[in-house]
Protein backbone atom coordinates (compact mmCIF):
# COMPACT_ATOMS: atom_id res chain seq x y z
CA UNK A 1 0.00 0.00 0.00
CA UNK A 2 1.01 3.87 -0.81
CA UNK A 3 3.42 4.39 2.52
CA UNK A 4 3.06 8.19 2.66
CA UNK A 5 0.92 7.67 5.93
CA UNK A 6 2.58 4.58 7.34
CA UNK A 7 2.94 5.06 11.02
CA UNK A 8 0.88 8.50 10.96
CA UNK A 9 -2.24 9.18 13.58
CA UNK A 10 -5.14 9.21 11.34
CA UNK A 11 -8.38 11.11 13.53
CA UNK A 12 -11.71 9.91 12.87
CA UNK A 13 -14.28 12.53 12.54
CA UNK A 14 -17.15 10.70 13.56
CA UNK A 15 -19.52 10.70 17.01
CA UNK A 16 -22.10 8.40 15.53
CA UNK A 17 -19.95 5.16 16.24
CA UNK A 18 -18.51 4.99 12.44
CA UNK A 19 -15.23 4.17 13.54
CA UNK A 20 -16.21 0.60 14.19
CA UNK A 21 -16.17 -0.01 10.14
CA UNK A 22 -13.55 2.47 9.14
CA UNK A 23 -10.84 1.91 11.70
CA UNK A 24 -10.07 -1.52 11.10
CA UNK A 25 -10.31 -0.91 7.24
CA UNK A 26 -7.94 2.30 7.09
CA UNK A 27 -5.29 0.91 9.56
CA UNK A 28 -4.67 -2.28 7.68
CA UNK A 29 -4.79 -0.53 4.34
CA UNK A 30 -2.80 2.18 4.71
CA UNK A 31 -0.51 1.82 7.85
CA UNK A 32 -2.26 4.47 10.16
CA UNK A 33 -2.88 4.50 13.69
CA UNK A 34 -6.68 5.65 13.95
CA UNK A 35 -8.04 8.22 16.72
CA UNK A 36 -10.87 9.25 18.00
CA UNK A 37 -12.09 12.09 19.45
CA UNK A 38 -15.88 12.22 21.46
CA UNK A 39 -15.88 15.55 22.14
CA UNK A 40 -16.17 16.86 18.26
CA UNK A 41 -19.69 17.64 17.71
CA UNK A 42 -20.20 16.50 13.76
CA UNK A 43 -24.04 17.29 14.42
CA UNK A 44 -23.19 21.13 14.15
CA UNK A 45 -22.92 20.87 10.19
CA UNK A 46 -26.55 18.81 10.00
CA UNK A 47 -28.75 16.40 11.59
CA UNK A 48 -30.87 13.73 10.12
CA UNK A 49 -34.06 14.42 12.25
CA UNK A 50 -33.44 18.08 11.35
CA UNK A 51 -32.78 19.79 14.51
CA UNK A 52 -29.87 21.09 11.99
CA UNK A 53 -30.49 21.79 8.77
CA UNK A 54 -27.13 20.31 6.71
CA UNK A 55 -26.76 23.97 4.49
CA UNK A 56 -24.11 22.72 2.27
CA UNK A 57 -23.47 19.89 -0.14
CA UNK A 58 -22.18 16.73 1.27
CA UNK A 59 -19.20 17.53 0.09
CA UNK A 60 -18.42 20.76 1.78
CA UNK A 61 -20.02 19.88 4.48
CA UNK A 62 -17.88 16.75 4.90
CA UNK A 63 -14.78 19.53 4.53
CA UNK A 64 -16.53 22.20 7.18
CA UNK A 65 -17.13 18.57 8.93
CA UNK A 66 -13.16 17.11 8.74
CA UNK A 67 -11.56 20.64 8.79
CA UNK A 68 -13.54 21.76 12.34
CA UNK A 69 -12.23 18.55 13.82
CA UNK A 70 -8.62 18.73 12.85
CA UNK A 71 -8.98 22.40 14.20
CA UNK A 72 -9.97 20.97 17.73
CA UNK A 73 -7.41 18.46 18.02
CA UNK A 74 -4.50 19.61 16.37
CA UNK A 75 -4.59 16.58 13.75
CA UNK A 76 -2.83 17.19 10.36
CA UNK A 77 -4.74 13.73 8.86
CA UNK A 78 -8.22 12.79 9.33
CA UNK A 79 -11.28 11.02 7.59
CA UNK A 80 -15.09 11.77 7.87
CA UNK A 81 -18.15 10.67 6.25
CA UNK A 82 -21.62 12.03 5.72
CA UNK A 83 -24.59 10.12 4.49
CA UNK A 84 -27.76 11.06 2.56
CA UNK A 85 -30.84 9.50 1.71
CA UNK A 86 -34.34 9.33 -0.79
CA UNK A 87 -35.32 7.82 -3.74
CA UNK A 88 -32.97 6.04 -6.23
CA UNK A 89 -31.78 7.87 -9.13
CA UNK A 90 -32.06 5.20 -11.47
CA UNK A 91 -33.69 2.06 -9.84
CA UNK A 92 -37.23 3.87 -9.55
CA UNK A 93 -39.30 2.73 -6.43
CA UNK A 94 -36.39 2.26 -4.31
CA UNK A 95 -35.16 4.07 -1.43
CA UNK A 96 -31.15 4.92 -1.64
CA UNK A 97 -28.36 5.80 0.79
CA UNK A 98 -25.70 8.15 -0.74
CA UNK A 99 -22.00 8.26 1.19
CA UNK A 100 -19.22 10.28 0.80
CA UNK A 101 -16.13 10.11 2.50
CA UNK A 102 -13.22 12.41 2.59
CA UNK A 103 -9.71 12.19 3.68
CA UNK A 104 -7.86 15.45 4.63
CA UNK A 105 -3.53 15.50 4.85
CA UNK A 106 -3.22 19.06 5.87
CA UNK A 107 1.02 18.04 5.75
CA UNK A 108 1.21 17.07 2.20
CA UNK A 109 -1.98 19.79 0.92
CA UNK A 110 -3.98 16.74 -0.23
CA UNK A 111 -7.95 15.79 -0.11
CA UNK A 112 -8.94 12.42 -1.63
CA UNK A 113 -12.85 11.96 -1.73
CA UNK A 114 -14.70 9.08 -2.62
CA UNK A 115 -18.80 7.87 -3.19
CA UNK A 116 -20.70 4.92 -2.43
CA UNK A 117 -24.32 4.80 -3.58
CA UNK A 118 -27.03 1.95 -2.67
CA UNK A 119 -29.63 0.52 -3.04
CA UNK A 120 -28.99 -1.57 0.63
CA UNK A 121 -30.76 0.90 2.83
CA UNK A 122 -34.11 0.48 4.96
CA UNK A 123 -34.56 4.43 5.34
CA UNK A 124 -38.66 5.02 5.43
CA UNK A 125 -41.28 6.66 7.53
CA UNK A 126 -44.51 6.71 7.46
CA UNK A 127 -47.73 7.57 9.55
CA UNK A 128 -49.26 5.47 12.00
CA UNK A 129 -51.86 5.54 13.86
CA UNK A 130 -52.70 1.99 16.12
CA UNK A 131 -50.06 -0.27 17.19
CA UNK A 132 -50.79 -2.82 14.29
CA UNK A 133 -49.57 -0.32 11.94
CA UNK A 134 -46.65 0.45 14.06
CA UNK A 135 -45.77 -3.51 14.45
CA UNK A 136 -46.03 -3.50 10.49
CA UNK A 137 -43.33 -1.16 9.98
CA UNK A 138 -41.15 -2.00 13.09
CA UNK A 139 -41.40 -5.70 11.50
CA UNK A 140 -39.95 -4.04 7.53
CA UNK A 141 -37.85 -1.74 8.87
CA UNK A 142 -35.80 -4.73 10.59
CA UNK A 143 -36.33 -3.41 14.12
CA UNK A 144 -35.03 -4.26 17.01
CA UNK A 145 -31.46 -4.29 15.67
CA UNK A 146 -31.96 -1.26 13.35
CA UNK A 147 -33.88 1.51 15.70
CA UNK A 148 -36.49 3.50 15.31
CA UNK A 149 -37.61 7.19 15.26
CA UNK A 150 -40.72 8.12 16.64
CA UNK A 151 -42.30 12.36 16.31
CA UNK A 152 -45.36 14.48 16.77
CA UNK A 153 -45.28 15.09 12.81
CA UNK A 154 -43.62 14.21 9.81
CA UNK A 155 -40.07 16.96 9.59
CA UNK A 156 -41.58 18.30 13.35
CA UNK A 157 -39.51 18.75 16.07
CA UNK A 158 -41.85 19.47 18.85
CA UNK A 159 -40.99 16.01 20.44
CA UNK A 160 -38.75 13.39 18.69
CA UNK A 161 -37.56 9.97 20.42
CA UNK A 162 -34.81 8.83 18.61
CA UNK A 163 -32.43 5.62 18.88
CA UNK A 164 -35.76 3.14 20.01
CA UNK A 165 -34.32 -0.52 20.05
CA UNK A 166 -36.45 -1.56 22.98
CA UNK A 167 -39.97 -3.31 21.74
CA UNK A 168 -41.65 -2.13 25.25
CA UNK A 169 -40.24 1.58 25.41
CA UNK A 170 -41.41 1.53 21.41
CA UNK A 171 -45.21 1.08 22.07
CA UNK A 172 -45.19 2.67 25.41
CA UNK A 173 -44.40 6.02 23.97
CA UNK A 174 -46.57 5.03 21.03
CA UNK A 175 -49.56 4.75 23.22
CA UNK A 176 -48.27 8.38 25.18
CA UNK A 177 -48.12 9.91 21.87
CA UNK A 178 -50.87 9.12 19.42
CA UNK A 179 -53.77 10.41 21.90
CA UNK A 180 -51.73 13.74 21.87
CA UNK A 181 -51.08 14.18 18.04
CA UNK A 182 -53.75 12.19 16.86
CA UNK A 183 -51.49 10.00 15.06
CA UNK A 184 -47.40 9.51 14.99
CA UNK A 185 -44.91 9.48 12.50
CA UNK A 186 -42.52 6.67 12.71
CA UNK A 187 -39.38 6.69 10.73
CA UNK A 188 -35.73 5.02 10.57
CA UNK A 189 -33.30 6.41 12.77
CA UNK A 190 -30.34 6.84 10.31
CA UNK A 191 -27.27 6.99 12.72
CA UNK A 192 -24.43 4.78 12.11
CA UNK A 193 -24.65 3.39 15.57
CA UNK A 194 -28.30 2.45 14.85
CA UNK A 195 -28.44 1.15 11.43
CA UNK A 196 -26.08 -1.75 10.57
CA UNK A 197 -27.21 -1.87 7.10
CA UNK A 198 -26.11 1.84 6.47
CA UNK A 199 -22.55 0.63 8.85
CA UNK A 200 -22.12 -1.93 5.35
CA UNK A 201 -22.15 0.89 3.17
CA UNK A 202 -19.58 3.00 5.05
CA UNK A 203 -17.43 0.07 5.08
CA UNK A 204 -18.13 -0.02 1.12
CA UNK A 205 -16.93 3.52 0.62
CA UNK A 206 -14.41 3.33 3.20
CA UNK A 207 -12.89 0.23 0.65
CA UNK A 208 -13.17 2.64 -2.33
CA UNK A 209 -11.10 5.50 -0.62
CA UNK A 210 -8.46 3.43 0.54
CA UNK A 211 -8.73 1.88 -3.46
CA UNK A 212 -8.53 5.61 -4.23
CA UNK A 213 -5.66 6.68 -1.77
CA UNK A 214 -3.35 3.89 -2.72
CA UNK A 215 -4.04 5.13 -6.91
CA UNK A 216 -0.51 6.99 -7.02
CA UNK A 217 0.67 9.05 -9.81
CA UNK A 218 3.12 7.54 -11.91
CA UNK A 219 5.03 10.51 -12.87
CA UNK A 220 5.49 11.56 -9.16
CA UNK A 221 4.27 9.11 -6.80
CA UNK A 222 1.59 11.53 -4.93
CA UNK A 223 -1.14 9.44 -3.79
CA UNK A 224 -5.04 9.73 -4.76
CA UNK A 225 -4.36 9.24 -8.99
CA UNK A 226 -8.05 9.46 -9.76
CA UNK A 227 -10.50 9.87 -13.16
CA UNK A 228 -10.77 13.69 -14.16
CA UNK A 229 -12.77 13.16 -16.96
CA UNK A 230 -15.39 10.86 -18.72
CA UNK A 231 -15.01 10.30 -22.54
CA UNK A 232 -17.95 9.20 -24.18
CA UNK A 233 -18.44 8.04 -28.06
CA UNK A 234 -17.96 3.90 -27.30
CA UNK A 235 -18.97 2.90 -30.76
CA UNK A 236 -22.03 1.09 -31.46
CA UNK A 237 -21.63 -2.28 -32.90
CA UNK A 238 -24.11 -2.62 -35.44
CA UNK A 239 -23.51 1.30 -37.00
CA UNK A 240 -20.67 2.28 -35.40
CA UNK A 241 -21.69 5.71 -34.62
CA UNK A 242 -21.08 7.29 -30.84
CA UNK A 243 -22.84 6.26 -28.20
CA UNK A 244 -22.86 7.85 -24.77
CA UNK A 245 -21.34 4.61 -22.98
CA UNK A 246 -17.74 5.42 -22.40
CA UNK A 247 -14.79 4.98 -24.41
CA UNK A 248 -11.93 6.99 -22.16
CA UNK A 249 -11.29 7.63 -18.55
CA UNK A 250 -8.96 10.70 -18.36
CA UNK A 251 -6.43 9.96 -14.51
CA UNK A 252 -5.16 12.95 -13.18
CA UNK A 253 -2.55 14.17 -10.78
CA UNK A 254 -3.61 16.66 -7.77
CA UNK A 255 0.10 17.77 -7.53
CA UNK A 256 1.72 17.74 -10.75
CA UNK A 257 -0.73 17.96 -13.08
CA UNK A 258 0.33 14.32 -14.72
CA UNK A 259 -2.69 13.05 -16.81
CA UNK A 260 -3.22 9.70 -18.00
CA UNK A 261 -5.69 8.09 -20.48
CA UNK A 262 -7.55 4.52 -20.28
CA UNK A 263 -9.40 3.39 -23.23
CA UNK A 264 -12.49 0.71 -22.88
CA UNK A 265 -12.14 0.93 -18.79
CA UNK A 266 -14.96 -1.97 -18.84
CA UNK A 267 -13.10 -4.13 -21.59
CA UNK A 268 -15.34 -3.62 -24.32
CA UNK A 269 -14.66 -1.98 -27.46
CA UNK A 270 -18.03 -1.92 -28.99
CA UNK A 271 -22.07 -1.49 -27.14
CA UNK A 272 -24.94 -2.86 -27.69
CA UNK A 273 -27.14 -1.49 -30.06
CA UNK A 274 -30.07 -1.54 -27.65
CA UNK A 275 -27.95 1.50 -25.93
CA UNK A 276 -27.26 3.47 -29.18
CA UNK A 277 -29.23 6.47 -30.31
CA UNK A 278 -29.19 6.12 -33.80
CA UNK A 279 -30.10 2.14 -33.94
CA UNK A 280 -32.48 2.27 -30.90
CA UNK A 281 -33.85 5.99 -30.45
Amino acid sequence: FCTMFNGRQLLVATRHGKEQVIRPILENSLGVHCIISSDIDTDLFGTFTGEFPRKDSPVETLRKKCLYAMEQTGADLAVASEGSFGPHPQLYMLSANEEWMIFVDKKNQLEIIARELSANTNFSGQYVHSREELEQFAQKALFPSHALILRNAEGGVKEIIKGIQDENILYREFERMNPVYSRVFVETDMRAMHNPTRMQVIAAVTDKLVEKINRCCPACNTPGFDVVKVVQGLPCSLCTSPTRSIKTLIYGCKKCAYEQAVDYPDQKEKEDPMYCDYCNP
